[in-house]
This record gives structure tokens, sequence and C-alpha cells, in this order.
């Protein structure tokens, strides 16, 4: 007995080993059930290790051992266990690599660490370093080791992660490779329960390349497809992979797999689901991708790979060689991830482009589900007209509401002469479909994107141009340009008027309604409506409009001008009144209700009590006139 107690050696960890420990124990870990994932990942590094040395042909210990991670849990004795047969460790390697962190840096790593907040450290993967977050949850840890390399005695290492720590021979017959038995402070006591544990593996470590068991049970069941080649893999892999990453039962629309060797290499697998959460009413998608690290996940909900316009996305990113701050949970800031992200997004649009050609049906689909959020993609300047390529809408050359066009596929189609792309928005297709801007379109066989979502009204303007074409709404288009445009069918004109009484008319209409607005001129544009509204200030559609008073309240909409069709009845009856009497009553009354009629379908009605006002009256003075008629009055 005495003997043995002489072979316990006792050592001081190093200075800044124990202010790590203060650091690790009390605030560097978001989650306590870190430590979980970091001691599978040593162990799987040891399981690496030995696996290489076995391949270059050396002897090793005990060689014919599975390569296996497990895992004991003791509910009694409140232990957690994890053992593997890796490449274990001699008695300099266990002083060396736990006792000291010099080896891993310089011995100025602490100080750099408390500096920089623990957020710039890159020195995570070196097994004396990812170990002691074991403190967080252990009051006192014993490691149980033995090297590969013949003849190295196993090893037992005890502390409590204060200041020393033991180290004495263990007791045989120990097998190759490590085993740390974790001793949990009583407010850790999950840690040894069976689903606790089950659900930090699944999360974390799922994809170790080597089998981990709890109790008798293999845990990580699902292999890292995104590293096999494609042709490997099978659809239903492809499949059952989706569902387990998404936690979704659908299968997904489609899926991108590809690896890339620059700026750095990494494996991917990108998912595009059938379902979107946030036109169901779950709120924003927040998901993100799920980042790899050798295999060990380091971020489930990782936004620095894909853009917000690609948020519905779901999938795998992994590389061996991202820089990790010392907590394993975020990436050091490097020029490397935004190589890697402009890579993928460049790859994941690509993809929907070509899909969008090949497949049109099923990317509609896709469209319907995930384009609202693929339409915030206008802002990404670097991708414009990549992102553009993706868009479709709604156009006055479709058969029915459900049917869309591209921006590629209206370019192609564009009329003669046409120098730039148009679209109206409206709350639905008949309304835009009867929007009396539409009717020079119409006659002139023009496409016209209609547009339903108020979003629309940003992303199209703000891409300003396509393929050189500029984007401009139907009611700001510069008359003259679509003059120019040869009319497929002229419509039938009746007989006008002498321009003369017209532009008097027009001046007696502009006297009527004064400030209401801006001017009263003959049109060009109308061919079936009365008359129409147009914005003088042709930097903003009229909804857009419409939009930014709904935000402000306090915008006023600035006073527009009437055009009025110089072959339309209506009109015709009103220069009929006005050569009889320009300052008839009946006159103004119907002038009235002729502009509220205008302001109801623009959509900018302000006063609807005195809109109701000028129909009552119209109406009952024109129910007058035919109860007059009716009993033979003159």
């Amino acid at each position: 007995m005495e003997e043995k107690k002489a072979q316990v050696q006792t050592l001081e960890f190093q200075a800044e080993v124990n202010q790590l420990l203060d650091i690790v124990t009390h605030s560097l870990y978001t989650h306590r059930d870190i430590f979980i994932r970091e001691l599978i990942s040593n162990a799987a590094d040891a399981l690496d290790k030995v696996r290489f040395k076995e391949l270059k042909g050396e002897e090793i210990e005990d060689k014919n051992l599975e390569l296996e991670i497990r895992i004991d849990l003791d509910k009694d004795k409140r232990t957690l266990t994890i053992s593997d047969t890796g490449i274990g460790m001699s008695r300099d390697e266990l002083i060396s690599n736990i006792g000291t962190i010099a080896r891993s840096g310089t011995a100025e790593f602490v100080k750099q660490l408390v500096k920089e907040d623990s957020q710039n450290i890159g020195l995570i993967g070196k097994f004396g370093i990812g170990f002691y977050s074991v403190f967080m949850a252990g009051e006192k840890v014993e490691i149980t080791t033995k090297s590969a390399t013949n003849g190295e005695p196993a090893l037992l290492w005890r502390s409590d992660g204060k200041y020393s720590y033991e180290i004495e021979q263990a007791e045989s017959p120990v097998t190759r490779g490590t085993r740390i038995t974790v001793f949990l402070r009583n407010d850790a006591e999950e840690f040894a329960e069976d689903y606790r544990v089950k659900s930090i593996v699944e999360k974390y470590s799922n994809f170790v390349p080597f089998p981990i068991y709890l109790g008798k049970e293999k845990v990580n069941k699902i292999s890292a497809i995104w590293r096999n080649p494609k042709s490997s893999v099978k659809k239903e892999e492809y499949i059952e992979f989706f569902k387990f990453i998404a936690k979704d039962t659908d299968e997904p629309s489609t899926w991108l797999h590809f690896s890339a060797d620059a700026p750095i290499q990494f494996h991917s697998l990108f998912f595009i689901p059938k379902s979107n959460v946030e036109l169901m009413g779950f709120g924003r998608e927040d998901d993100g991708i799920h980042l790899f690290v050798k295999r060990i996940m380091v971020d489930a909900h990782a936004k620095e790979i894909l853009p917000e316009y690609l948020r519905f996305v779901r999938g795998v990113l992994e590389s061996d060689d991202l820089p990790l701050n010392i907590s394993r949970e975020t990436l050091q800031e490097n020029p490397y991830m935004f190589k890697i992200r402009n890579t993928v997004v460049a790859r994941l649009i690509s993809h929907l482009v070509e899909l969008g050609e090949k497949e049109p049906d099923q990317y509609n689909t896709i469209w319907k589900q995930h384009g609202r959020i693929i339409k915030e993609g206008y802002t990404d300047f670097a991708n414009k007209e990549k992102v553009a390529d993706l868009f479709r809408f709604n156009s006055s050359r479709c058969k029915s509401a459900d049917e869309t066009v591209s921006l590629k596929t209206y370019c192609e189609r564009m009329a003669e002469k046409q120098e730039e792309i148009y679209f109206l928005s409206g709350p639905s297709r008949e309304a835009i479909d009867t929007n009396p801007n539409m009717e020079i379109f119409k006659s002139k066989d023009i496409e016209v994107f209609y547009c339903y979502d108020p979003i629309d009204e940003f992303c199209l303007p703000g891409l300003l141009e396509y393929k050189g074409k500029r984007i401009l709404s139907a009611d700001q288009v510069e008359l003259k340009k679509l003059l120019d445009i040869p009319t497929k069918t002229e419509p039938a004109r009746e007989p006008t008027k002498d321009s003369k009484e017209l532009k008097n008319l027009a001046r007696r209409i502009k006297d009527i309604l004064g400030e209401k607005v801006e001017d009263v001129i003959i049109s060009e544009r109308l061919v079936d409506s009365p008359a129409i509204l147009v914005g003088k200030d042709r930097t903003m559609s009229s909804h857009m409009e419409k939009i930014m008073q709904m935000y402000n309240q306090g915008i006023k909409l600035m006073p527009k001008i009437i055009e009025i069709n110089r072959t339309h009845p209506m009109i015709l009856n009103l220069l009929g009144i006005y050569n009889k009497d320009p300052k008839d009553a009946m006159l103004s009354k119907m002038v009235f209700s002729l502009f509220d009629s205008l302001m109801l379908l623009d959509g900018s009605i302000d006063d609807p009590n005195r809109m109701a006002g000028h129909i009552q009256d119209v109406l009952g003075e024109a129910a007058q006139l035919y109860l007059k008629t009716q009993n033979g009055d003159e």
C-alpha cells in the first residue's frame, strides 16, 4: 500500500491553465452540454490518429480492437464515462496535453483570451483545450489511458480542476485508448440520464465517422452523406437525410450536393423544402445551415453561410480547415467564410435557375412557396441579375393568375421597338386587367407584369434594369415611348369633336376641381375609359405612393393630372353640357362624380362622405329627369 502511494505523482497545473479553468467553468461556453461534444470530438481525433498509424504499417497495441466510442452512465454514482479505443497517451503526453497549454500556442494564450473576451483564439481541436470544458459539469474527473505505442504503461489521471492533478500507474488490465469518467456536480445530474445524453450526441456528434454506443445502443445511425460522391448516394438517402436535419415529414423539392476546393476545401448538401413556415404564419424562417468542422457540429444555425433571401434553404456545410474560437461555438472572423458564402450562393442560384429552365412546373411550386423571400434578393447587388433570373410574375399574357413568366421570357417576346419592362400593381388580376393604365398596353400588345404583392413595388424598381432594359411601373411610363411602338389592333374610334372645344372643356374641369388636380389634358393613352388619373412626379408609382402613405400617415398624396378620352360618350356628353352653359350646376356635379370615381379606381379616396354626397346628388337629379321623361314632361 505504501509502495503504491509512492508511485502517485502530484503536479500543479500551469498557471495559465488555472486561469483557463476559471474562464471555462464560469463564462466561456454558452451551454454546458458542450462538454460531451468536446470529449467525443477528442475521442474521434484519437481514433483517427491510431487508424493513421495502422495505415502507415506501424506496430500498435491491441491491434485487433474495434475503433469505437462508448458512453456509460451511472445515475446512482452520478457519473458519465466516455471511452475510446484510440491513440491513448503516455505519461509525458498526459502532462503536456492536459497540464500545460504551452504546446498549443504560447504562454501568452490566456492573456489574449481575457483581452479578446474569448472570441478570437483558434486553439480548439487540441486535446488539452476542449477537454477543460468537462469541469463545467464535473466536480472531479478521472482519465484512464494506455498509449498505442508498444510497452507504454496504462495510467490513471485525476483532478478536481482546481490547482493540481495526480498521475499514477493504472491497475491492469487496461486496453489501448482513453476512458474519461466525469463525477457530475449536484446540479448536473441530467448528464447521467440516457435520453439527455442521447439527444446531445444526436445534436452535435451524429456524424462522427466512428460508431458511438450509449450502453448497448448505437446512437449515430445516419452517415455524413455530404462527404460521399454524388454518384454513390441514392435518392432515398437524400430524402431520409433531409427529414432528419430539417425535422420535416415531406420530401424536399430539390437538393444541391457539391464540394469545392477554393478558397479552402469544403463539402455541402443543401435542400429546398416543399413548404414555407412563413406562409403558414409561424413567423420568420430562422433555422440557418448546420455548420460542421471534422464532422462535429459547431453551429446549428449558421447565419454566415447564406443571405437572408435564401433563409428557407436547409442543409449542411463542413470544412476541416475553418478556424474556430476556443469554445468551438463561433467562427473567427476570416476571409474564407466570405468566399465560401459567395461560392455557395452562386451555386444555389445557378441550380435554381437551371431547374426553372428544365423543370418549370417543379420550379413554379418552389416559387409559390418561397418566392416572396427570394424577392428580397433584389438588394444583393453582387448577384442582382442572377437573382432576377429566379423571379416569376403573372402577366397580361397569362391565361390565369396561377401562370407565371420570367424576366428572361418577357424580354424574349418584347414588342418591336419596346425598350423597357413594365409592371403594374393591384390587389387582383381582375383589378389590374381593368385598370385604365392597361388600355394602351393592350392596344399595342405590350406585355405587363401583374404584381399582387406589396414587395413587388420594391423588388422590381430595386433591380433598376434587367439585360439593359429599364423596369418601370405602367403608370410611370413616358407616353411617347409607348406611342412609338406599332399598334397591333387599331381600335375603332368615333369621330372626335374639335380639339379646341375639348381643350376648353378640360380647362373648365380644372376650374371646377381647383387644387384637387394638377391639370386636365386630352389623353393619348385611353381607349375604353372616359378618364384616368396620372401622376406628374414619375419617380414613384401610384401604388408605391399608397404604400408609403400607409407607413406614414402624415404623407399627403400629391395632386395628379386627369387625362380625358376625346372619344368617350361620357366626355362628349359633358362637352355638350359645357357648350350650352359652361356654368351649368349639373356639369359641376358630374365632374365631381367623375373625379371621385377616378380616385376610387386609383385607390386614393380621402373623403368617402364627400364622394357619397356627389353620387347621391347626381342620382337624385338623374331620377328626377327620368321621371319627367316617363311623364312626357319637357
